[in-house]
């Protein structure tokens, strides 16, 4: 039997992308993203907040891509698979990481929004849209009168 699992964060880069290559000539860009979702305490009334951080690798093409044109908060969307990573920090504590696989990256928001302050909604940038690996993968039409449904 196959088993499969998929991810999909939306959060802010919390720095710039980190591109480097292997010594196969594959680009690898890595990037932290902050998910952060809020709600009101029902016991005080009080408005609380946890953020959430990912470490996200992109791979090939589209880690050379990321890397060109994210910055520090940037907003994008990731699905990729995610597995859990067990650590000591740097105080000799015990620490977990999320590690973020990523699949296909979208950009929810420009460098221009980004040092705008606009914030872009979905599909705000310009930059093109690739995705690594194998499928029948086609992007939606941008004129939703398209769809046949």
């Amino acid at each position: 039997m196959t088993t499969w699992h998929q991810t999909i964060i939306v959060g802010n880069l919390g720095r710039d992308p980190e591109l480097r290559y292997l010594q196969s000539g594959t680009a690898v860009c890595n990037l932290n993203v902050a998910v952060s979702e809020s709600w009101n305490d029902r016991q005080s009334g009080e408005r609380r907040e946890r953020t959430t951080w990912y470490r996200v690798s992109v791979w090939g093409g589209q880690a050379e891509t990321c890397n060109q044109y994210l910055s520090r908060g940037s907003r994008v969307l990731v699905t990729g698979t995610v597995s859990a990573r067990a650590y000591t920090n740097n105080a000799g504590e015990p620490a977990a990481s999320l590690d973020l696989r990523a699949r296909d990256v979208r950009f929810m928001s420009s460098r221009q929004d980004d040092a705008g302050g606009g914030g872009g909604g979905y599909g705000g940038s310009q930059a093109p849209r690739q995705r690594d690996g194998d499928g029948d993968f086609a992007p939606p039409p941008s004129d939703v009168g398209e769809i046949p449904f």
